[in-house]
């Protein structure tokens, strides 16, 4: 299910009641567990919806859906925390000089992302970052920062950018010299909204005029800041819920959820370790605990933003030991 960027909270409700219809005009389904994740943005929605849908089931509204926990994939929980990250981050990957670092710590004071303007102090340091930054994809500090000519405004802090060539070669395999992965949402707008893929999967004709990875021309006005609070009242409820993240990811790093996780007032139920697959290192790992609720996060070691598009195989096998309750 596609949410918005900006929304009103009385959405949610419309949205629960859409899964409810749903599980009413499918009742074999209704017994079967229910997970609700979201990515990139949807880390603030997970958490929200989540949190509608237990609150209908305390309600006692029918049907009731069998909610086990949410998953957030290189999500954004609080921009101050999140977005404050990227540069902790950049520094640990080599991206920005100690130099430039220590006078942006020192000069804001540690806050980053909307700090004081009129503190020029900060204000020069940071541009001075931004400067050595530039040229580098910030949704995958590896790979090529491609053309912006499909360009998106960027609710997310830092502009995306999508490239989309009109040349008869869209659906050409990037090479080894130039692995543009934004040629994936080229290829998948191409596929969703050809008539025959929208028929078999029982599109309603004329309900989708034109399906776009990132529609930002939904007109809501309305934006929650921080879903911070959701899962702290999760704490109380108890969940499980799994947090993971692309370590070369810098529109979402892996440091934001590391700051926000301690908020939380958990307490450490595994201890930090690598996770395998096919016997070499997939990631790192981590497990929380309170009451009933139970935080497993992890980093998928190679990966960007939308790990799995990275790293497929090893987001397959994350998942299907999580959702397993079987250690990563």
């Amino acid at each position: 299910m596609h949410f918005p960027p900006y929304f009103r909270i009385s959405e949610l409700t419309i949205y629960c009641d859409y899964a409810m219809q749903w599980l009413l005009n499918h009742p074999k389904f209704i017994k079967n567990h229910l997970y609700v994740s979201g990515e990139s943005y949807g880390g603030k929605l997970a958490p929200m919806v989540s949190m509608e849908i237990v609150r209908g089931n305390e309600a006692q509204l029918q049907p009731q859906m069998a909610f086990q926990g949410y998953i957030i994939g290189n999500g954004l929980t609080d921009p101050n925390i999140d977005f404050n990250a990227r540069i902790p981050y950049a520094h640990g990957m080599a991206l920005i000089s100690k130099e430039y670092y220590e006078l942006a710590k020192q000069s804001c004071d540690g806050k980053y992302y909307n700090n004081d303007p009129n503190n020029l102090e900060c204000s020069y340091a940071i541009q001075q970052i931004q400067e050595c930054l530039r040229y580098v994809n910030k949704v995958h500090i590896l790979y090529p920062k491609c053309d912006d000519s499909a360009s998106k405004p960027g609710d997310f802090g830092w502009k995306q950018t999508f490239s989309i060539d009109n040349s008869d070669n869209h659906l050409a395999l990037p090479t080894e010299e130039a692995k543009c992965h934004e040629i994936d949402y080229a290829v998948s707008e191409y596929w969703a909204n050809d008539p025959t893929v929208q028929e078999a999967l029982h599109v309603r004709k004329g309900t989708v005029k034109n399906w776009t990875m990132c529609d930002y021309g939904i007109p809501y006005e309305q934006n929650v800041e921080g879903a911070l609070e959701y899962h702290k009242n999760f704490t109380k409820k108890g969940a499980n819920v799994l947090v993971f993240n692309g370590d070369h990811d810098m529109a979402a790093p892996y440091v934001g959820p590391l700051s926000w996780i301690p908020l939380l007032n958990v307490t450490i139920d595994n201890n930090w370790r690598a996770w395998l697959v096919n016997g070499q290192v997939a990631g790192f790992t981590e497990k929380y605990k309170k009451n009933n609720f139970h935080l497993t996060f992890a980093t998928l070691k190679g990966a960007g933003h939308g790990a799995s598009r990275f790293k497929p195989e090893q987001s397959l096998a994350m998942i299907t030991r999580w959702f397993s309750r079987s250690p990563l």
